[in-house]
Parts: structure tokens; sequence; C-alpha cells
């Protein structure tokens, strides 16, 4: 049974007047322990990430990019095709771009997370997870990387010394393969349903399948996406259930990833 857990989630996702989700960040901040702020290319510009570091700093959650590919109109969950020096040029520039507001405001970047299709590309494909990683050996060794546990990534980020961050997808369904199910579009679902999944994978190790049998997970962080419909409803309900059981929601630094 886990004590403590990080909680995380993908913040700053709209784009000039446009807001993506329901518009709940502010609320959302005080709730989470690390918050994944878009870095310009599905979403998020210049002033919305300079306002969300802000309200970071103001609640005491620490920061990490969230770069995706380059798809402002698909939100970065369509799959682009691109060679792999291009792909990781696009997410040390999206990182440098967070880490110059970040710096401003007098603070640090925790991690980095690809967002959306890019997530579940390097989370399979071993030349692409090879090369960012060794890309952020030189930008930053210090750096986690959040990803699935089990993944690509996640093994060769082990193997060559970058620390990690494993998720457990709260508000996405799971496969036999102990891998989410990727879809573009998530319908609202049921608080409760949401927080006895965590409570479960936290005090079990189990998650239900789509295929209706249970596998299991392991995890250091539990990931609800802000634009999921009801997001602030699902985190409320989550952080209570957690409570109940006596299990803590706390930074990234007190986590042990094996």
């Amino acid at each position: 049974m886990k004590q403590h857990i990080d909680l995380n989630s993908d913040l700053g996702e709209g784009f000039g007047p446009w807001t993506i989700g329901d518009g709940v960040d502010d609320q959302l901040m005080p709730l989470i322990s690390s918050a994944n702020i878009a870095t310009g290319f599905h979403a998020g510009d210049p002033s919305i990430m300079r306002k969300t570091i802000a309200m970071a700093k103001q609640h005491g959650v620490g920061i990490g990019a969230h770069p995706g590919f380059r798809d402002l109109v698909g939100f970065g969950r369509r799959h682009i095709h691109a060679r792999t020096e291009e792909l990781v040029n696009d997410v040390v520039y999206q990182l440098g771009a967070l880490r110059e507001f970040a710096r401003l405001a007098g603070m640090s970047l925790q991690h980095v997370k690809p967002h959306g299709a890019l997530y579940m590309h390097v989370s399979r494909d071993e030349e692409l997870s090879r090369a960012l990683v060794s890309a952020l050996q030189q930008v930053d060794p210090t750096l986690h990387l959040y990803c699935m546990a089990g993944s690509v990534v996640h093994r060769v980020a082990l193997e060559m010394g970058q620390p990690v961050v494993r998720e457990f997808y709260a508000d996405r369904d799971y496969d036999m393969s102990g891998s989410i199910v990727f879809t573009r579009r998530v319908e609202a679902l049921d608080p409760q349903a949401i927080a006895s999944k965590v409570v479960r994978a936290c005090t079990e190790g189990l998650v239900q399948t789509v295929e209706g049998q249970d596998v299991a997970i392991e995890f250091d962080s539990v990931c609800i996406h802000s634009d999921t419909p009801g997001a602030l409803e699902l985190v409320r309900a989550t952080r209570s259930a957690l409570a109940e059981r006596d299990i803590a929601v706390t930074g990234i630094d007190k986590l042990v990833s094996a």
C-alpha cells in the first residue's frame, strides 16, 4: 500500500482567448502537487505559460514541461510523421521556452512529460526514446521524465540514468498489456468511480482493464487531465478518497522510482 503519491495534471492548455476543458486551472492548481505546463505546440502560449507558472509558485506546485507534436489544430493527439532528430529538437525547443519563464519566476523545472500522441509514440519507439533521453542527459540529467511503467522509454531512461516518474492514469482506460487505451475524446466520468479506481491502484496495485480483467500497475504519480469533462470534481473526489485512506499527496522529491 502506498503512503504517498504525486498528483499531476496537464495545465495551461489554452491558446490566446481560447480555453480547453472547463477552464478551471486556477481551482485545480491548489489540489495537485505537479503541473505539466503546455509549451506552445499542442496548446499554450507565452502569456499562458507565464501565468500558469505564477499560479504554481503561489501554491508550491512543482512544474514541468509538457511538449507535444506541432499540432495546434489536433491538440497534439494526431500522430505526426517526422524524423527522430526533428522530434527531439521540437521537445528541446519547447522545454527551453518554459524553462526561461520558470527562471523569470525564480523557479526551476522538475520534470518533462510528453503530451498526447507524442507520449504514446515515445513509449514504444526505441530510437526516439534513446535520442530524447540522450538530449535530456545533456540538457539536465536531473530532470524527471514522466512515463508509463514498463514502456520502452521507461526502460531506456533507467538504463541511461535519467530519473523517471511512473504514471497511473485515473481518467483513462487500460488494456491487458498495462498500457493506456489512447483516445482523442473523453466523456464525463463518475468522480466516485475514478476515486475508487485510484484508491484500489494505491492499496492493491491493480486496475481493471477494458477486457474486464485485472492487471498489476506500478506507479509513483496519478494523472487526471484538466481537459477531461468535470476534471475538478474528479480531483476533489480523488483527494478526499486518498485522505480517508491516509495516503498523502506530495511532490516527486519524496518519491522513489524503481
